[in-house]
């Protein structure tokens, strides 16, 4: 039996972790904003759709707006609301349990996906629409909101992690991005770095724990395995943790200013020139172009170094799933209007010209409309989607439970801290001890 104190965290401790990729997170409980398309449209067909982030509601107006210019004889009026993240997801939960009060349409965070899976599902299985598409999309993209062959979510990025490398730094130090295959390499590099410029090559956070989740996520593991059991402590985990800290060692890394990639004080640290490099998804792009702007022009995409030749060199981070729910009156028309706003190639192309997201469809990578010039060509170069194309195949699902929130909390709160910022134990004993920890806080024992 799973914990209450399992359950409570899910709730309310995993949005910080996994939400970054899209925003919100508003403790209050009023709805921030709602918005109409086709209300001017005489007996078009009402679908309500529920979202926790407001920018989500350009997208999806722009796609309802397109679907009735495109369908005339079936046209629909879009209401769509904004409420806060908790807010949102606590009252569709309670909708959906209770049979009555739930949207058509709604979104989903990932550390909440898990929980609308629970029994007897109360969504409605987007079969037909995804398996004729599929195999032009990121696979693993589908697989975190799927159960028992159903897929139910549509997702609405790739969160493909990259490395992010300012240039003029290396080529003062006399290190080319390109040549940087291995971890090994990009130690190696670390090292020229120091010794010939003022900046760090790398930085550990010990407040998130996304940076260390892509390390042990390119290496064909995860904390909870693919039966739900708890394997924090594994081989691969430890690896991922011992070179954080060998690099520390070795005077290459340090704790990043603010502890966590989202601080002002790193924004400021690493526009200041500190550090060479940050892993992390394509969706921070956004955070260097509003918060690092005297990087612009300075900073390249590149694919995180792999453990090994030939190993993998991403992971995917973060995620939201629009679903149907079993409430719709209008079961069929929404779920064409929802495969029509997140799966076709016109809704992937605005996924990034509206929302800035690196698509889930990697057909659409090299599309004209794709490659128009924007703010982040224009800062990290033309070369963004090359690199995707480049690793799309490389990018595992991840195995997201009711567990996920309390190992989130767990890493942290304690093993992070405890073996890179106080060195008080090894990455095998910090591991172990938050295997420990875990399973008692979770009943998994």
């Amino acid at each position: 039996m799973k914990s209450r104190r399992s359950l409570l965290i899910l709730l309310f401790g995993f949005v910080a972790m996994l939400l970054v990729a899209c925003g919100g997170g508003d403790s209050s409980e009023e709805a921030t904003e709602t918005v109409t398309a086709g209300d001017d449209i005489e007996d078009a067909t009402e679908l309500k759709l529920w979202t926790f982030v407001e920018l989500h509601n350009d997208f999806y107006m722009d796609a309802a707006e397109r679907w009735n210019e495109e369908n005339p004889d079936r046209p629909i009026k879009l209401t769509a609301e904004t409420y806060p993240y908790d807010n949102m997801h606590n009252n569709l939960l309670l909708s959906l349990q209770s049979g009555k009060g739930a949207p058509d349409i709604a979104d989903i965070e990932i550390g909440r996906f898990p929980n609308f899976l629970e029994g007897e599902p109360q969504l409605l299985a987007m079969n037909d629409y995804v398996e004729p598409e599929i195999d032009n999309f990121v696979k693993s993209r589908f697989e975190i909101y799927a159960k028992d062959g159903n897929y139910y979510g549509m997702p609405t990025h790739v969160g493909a992690s990259v490395m992010y490398y300012n240039t003029e730094i290396l080529e003062a130090a006399g290190v080319n991005a390109d040549d940087i295959k291995t971890w090994d390499d990009f130690v190696e590099a670390g090292k020229k770095v120091v010794e010939n410029t003022d900046a760090m090559m790398f930085n550990t956070f010990t407040g998130d724990y996304l940076p260390y989740f892509q390390m042990v996520s390119q290496q064909d593991s995860d904390f909870i395995d693919e039966n739900g059991n708890i394997t924090i402590n594994r081989e691969e985990n430890i690896r991922a943790l011992e070179l954080l800290k060998q690099m520390q060692d070795e005077g290459i890394a340090e704790v990043g200013p603010g502890g966590e990639p989202h601080a002002e004080e790193f924004y400021a640290y690493m526009n200041d020139g500190g550090a060479v490099a940050i892993s992390m998804p394509i969706w921070y792009m956004g955070r260097f172009t509003d918060y690092m702007t005297d990087l612009e022009g300075k900073m390249v995409v590149r694919p995180m170094p792999a453990f090994e030749e030939g190993g993998k060199r991403s992971a995917g981070m973060g995620g939201t799933g629009t679903v149907v729910t079993n409430q719709t009156e209008h079961p069929e028309l929404a779920k064409e209007f929802l495969a029509y706003a997140k799966l076709s190639k016109e809704a992937n192309i605005k996924l990034w010209t509206v929302l800035g997201f690196d698509p889930p469809r990697h057909d659409v990578w090299d599309d004209p409309a794709i490659l128009e010039d924007n703010k982040f060509f224009q800062f990290f170069g033309d070369d963004i989607f090359d690199t995707l194309n480049d690793i799309k195949d490389e990018i595992n699902a991840l195995n997201i439970t009711e567990d996920t929130p309390t190992i989130a909390t767990e890493l942290n709160t304690n093993t992070l801290n405890s073996v890179l910022r106080d060195g008080s134990q090894t990455a095998e004993e910090a591991l172990n001890k938050a295997q420990e920890a875990v399973e008692s806080q979770t009943g998994s024992e």
